[in-house]
């Protein structure tokens, strides 16, 4: 058991134009670096999936951990058209998680873009939509899972997943242009009044227990 309560972040977003995986990938890895710096908090797990025309990003720590990222991708937020990261969407905080679904942080990248089926779009509405990406991310955490109790490193064989379990380019462009999905800026600035009624985890759909 770790020495704080945990709670998992999801977040989509669109790379920035020139924007290469290598680079996504180190962007968050410092992120995950400063906060055990600043903060000596939990151990960060969590899937990173990277796609030519989006990232899917889940992670789970302590809440120090995910007010830097909230925070770090607000800013990121304001550098406009040239930021690394467009379109950010904080799509489920979900708190006092009771286990982790990955059991470390991996990074997966779709070689190709992964779209619906011919004649399927995605659902007229953003509940349904999340949930079925939410539903697909506890379908790779499985696999993942599986593949650590297989494997000695399962960080070898993160990299590759059945198309069947990655997310629909067309589903996260649908969320990152839903106005019911909440920018981290937005997410912040909700999170820290102090004249919010509700909790803060009831601000963002789906409610957490959705993805718990």
């Amino acid at each position: 058991q770790g020495r704080f309560p945990l709670h998992r972040l999801l977040v989509v977003a669109r790379p920035g134009d020139g924007a290469a995986a290598e680079e996504l990938e180190g962007y968050h890895r410092g992120l995950f670096e400063k906060a055990l710096e600043y903060h000596s908090g939990e151990q960060v797990s969590g899937l990173l999936l990277l796609c030519s025309s989006y990232i899917c990003h889940v992670v789970e720590s302590c809440s120090s951990t995910m007010h830097l990222i909230i925070q770090d991708l607000a800013s990121l937020q304001k550098q406009g058209p040239n930021a690394l990261l467009q379109e950010i969407k904080v799509l489920v905080m979900a708190h006092n998680i009771p286990t982790r679904l990955f059991p470390d942080w991996y990074v997966a990248t779709a070689t190709s873009p992964v779209t619906c089926p011919q004649g399927s779009t995605p659902s007229e509405s953003t509940a349904e939509v999340a949930a079925e990406c939410l539903t697909l991310l506890l379908k790779l955490a499985a696999c993942i899972q599986s593949l650590e109790d297989d494997s000695e490193d399962t960080n070898e064989n993160i990299h590759t997943f059945e198309p069947e379990l990655l997310i629909p380019a067309e589903m996260i462009n649908y969320l990152c242009n839903s106005e019911e999905c909440v920018r981290p800026e937005d997410f912040v600035r909700l999170y820290l009044s102090p004249s919010q009624p509700t909790l803060d985890s009831e601000t963002v759909w789906p409610v957490p227990s959705h993805f718990s």
